[in-house]
């Protein structure tokens, strides 16, 4: 994965991720110091290469890089933080799991 760059597009809200002339994003709003993640998409012809994982660890890192909390509106971030405890700190949503 690292041989291909994700790219920060903030005037689209987006962060993007291009392999094979197929484009995958993860979606976003910020609000003062909150991201709002709206949705995380990949191809289908790139599904199983672990680059929704990439995209997500990507963008929560540099949430964390920049004090921002996260809204996973996105079902797939959503799991992804379920699944990767060392960025519940930056969850601020109703669903968090029990502990």
């Amino acid at each position: 994965m690292m041989d291909y760059p994700i790219v920060h597009n903030p005037s689209k809200g987006q962060f993007e991720l291009t392999i094979e002339g197929k484009n995958a994003v993860v979606n976003y709003f910020l609000s003062n110091d909150t991201m709002t993640i709206t949705h995380t998409y990949v191809p289908h012809a790139l599904e199983g290469r672990g680059i929704g994982s990439a995209l997500a660890s990507y963008v929560l890192n540099y949430a964390m890089e920049n004090h921002f909390k996260v809204i996973p509106a996105c079902s797939f971030i959503r799991v992804y933080l379920d699944r990767h405890p060392q960025y519940a700190p930056l969850r601020m949503d109703n669903d968090q799991p029990k502990r």
